[in-house]
């Protein structure tokens, strides 16, 4: 059998979710939605977005990130999302989700350094020079109630030229990790397509996954914008600390 052939049998199924353009509220619920249906083990999504949007931690306080965020921002599409981690700015970046099989006890360092070091690698194999930054000492405060996320780099965050360049947050729903990810280099939504297949290939090697396309259909899209509507658009969800 031809090695190529034999890998696809080995190798574990993967979803690429594909869905369109979506405001910030719609993609915090589509990650929620997908968590619960989970169509296969392993989840890709890269955001369509309609709109600049700004999200913060699901445990900042809400009235002191407005105030980090100034007047300016105050208005914008802005919400909480259901993982961790600090302000950040949806506006070039190049923003995307994994939803991935992660049985046992949560090992948030573990599971940044898996990521992080596949993407590091890949984006090496295309002479990429990126860096995994190594920094025991800077970590999220959970009750953090004002960091802006790529202001301030901490442990297995990527760098590039002395700057953050890819951040993520977590989420641990039963066996399954949600891993939502911000990528800002200056290009990266002006080649997103480049980065997007760096993206995949690089978790497709980390995780020996095949990556086939999923549109995500009226049915799911109707729930992902009643869910959008009802709580991440909503005060209780925004303002709930």
């Amino acid at each position: 059998m031809p090695l190529a052939l034999y890998l696809t049998f080995i190798m574990e199924k993967a979803f690429i979710i594909l869905t369109p353009p979506l405001e910030v509220y719609e993609q915090m619920a589509a990650d929620e939605y997908f968590c619960e249906i989970m169509p296969r083990k392993y989840l890709l999504r890269f955001f369509n977005w309609a709109a600049d949007g700004i999200t913060f931690g699901f445990s900042q306080r809400h009235g002191e990130v407005l105030q980090k965020l100034g007047e300016e921002d105050r208005g914008s599409r802005i919400t909480r999302r259901p993982t961790g981690g600090g302000i950040v700015f949806h506006r070039s970046d190049l923003t995307f989700s994994f939803i991935f099989y992660s049985p046992g006890d949560f090992n948030p360092y573990a599971t940044y350094e898996k990521l992080h070091t596949a993407i590091n690698e890949e984006y090496a194999a295309g002479g990429v020079p990126l860096k995994i930054l190594n920094s025991r000492g800077g970590s999220y405060a959970v009750n953090n109630p004002v960091m802006d996320c790529f202001s301030k780099p901490v442990d297995k965050d990527l760098m590039a030229g002395g700057k953050k360049v890819l951040g993520g947050a977590l989420r641990k729903f039963s066996d399954y990790m949600l891993y939502q990810a911000s990528f800002q280099m200056e290009d990266s939504r002006k080649d997103s397509a480049l980065h997007s297949e760096t993206m995949t290939e690089a978790l497709a090697k980390g995780y020996g996954l095949l990556f086939e396309p999923y549109s995500a259909t009226e049915n799911d899209l109707d729930k992902i914008r009643k869910l959008g509507y009802n709580k991440y658009r909503s005060r209780e969800w925004i303002e709930r600390i």
